[in-house]
């Protein structure tokens, strides 16, 4: 990996995360710490992150790289898991997806199928219905007129694009969804999955509550974590789709606890 392509991924890295630690960042990119520590260095004498004893936080530099930067780039695993997603919704559904480099995938992989073409005079019903409080999904899917888009109010949050508070809980309390898509910041087999920020599993609890399937779509670098908010417990997670780096002994356990799991 060469030093541009590293310093990339690491504002990618805290775009995502707010706050990251060295020597997890050395860990996810395979480089030694004094690295790391010096690319820190270099992005925070550029202003795109600010560091911190032991690690790094986002700030107005690095918020500002766009959701869509990130998921522009070509990320195999992410569009293998979008596709899988994708074959799980039908014509007409309600489908709801909260906010995150790979549920972003899945929505554009859902509404790139034929399936959600723009149909004939005759069919009154839009194609396909996104329940999201995600506004760079809900503005990337807004110019598809077959596509019905029902966004949640709320505040902002800079790093994920997800839109929270009293505001977006008050639509979601109206809805009533087929499938809710949800990205994870960590998964354990013992107590589900989670989220760092209270207010984003709040909002994203509530779309599973409203949802009767729950589809968590992640790859297998979040699994056998566990993050400060819970958003769901194992036993309430229908289907789980992420990639074939999970140990086979976790899958089995998720198994045993009655999640259907798709490797992909």
């Amino acid at each position: 990996m060469s030093k541009q392509t590293r310093l990339s991924r690491i504002l990618e890295i805290v775009v995502e995360k707010g706050s990251v630690e060295v020597e997890d960042v050395a860990h996810e990119l395979d480089v030694s710490a004094a690295t790391i520590r010096r690319d820190f260095d270099s992005l925070a004498t550029q202003q795109l992150l600010s560091r911190t004893h032991g690690g790094a936080v986002a700030t107005g530099g690095s918020l500002g790289l766009p959701l869509t930067f990130k998921v522009a780039k070509k990320d195999e695993v992410k569009q293998r898991i979008a596709e899988a997603a994708a074959q799980l919704v039908s014509r007409h559904d309600v489908i709801g997806i909260n906010g995150g480099t790979t549920t972003t995938a899945v929505a554009r992989a859902i509404v790139g199928r034929s399936e959600f073409a723009p149909g004939d005079s005759s069919d009154l019903q839009p194609a396909l219905t996104v329940v999201t409080n995600a506004v760079n999904i809900a503005a990337e899917l807004t110019v598809r007129h077959q596509i019905k888009i029902v966004v949640t109010g709320g505040v902002a949050r800079p790093q994920s694009y997800e839109l929270t508070g009293p505001f977006a809980e008050e639509v979601l309390k109206e809805v009533n969804i087929d499938i809710a898509f949800l990205g994870v910041e960590a998964i354990d087999f013992e107590i589900g999955a989670s989220a760092r920020h209270e207010d984003e599993a709040r909002i994203n609890r509530q779309m599973a509550a409203r949802a009767h399937k729950i589809v968590v779509v992640t790859d297998s670098s979040k699994f056998s974590k566990r993050a400060f908010a819970l958003i769901r417990s194992t036993r309430e997670i229908d289907v789980l789709i992420t990639d074939d780096g999970v140990d086979q002994k976790i899958v089995d356990k998720f198994r045993a606890l009655g999640v259907e799991i798709v490797i992909v």
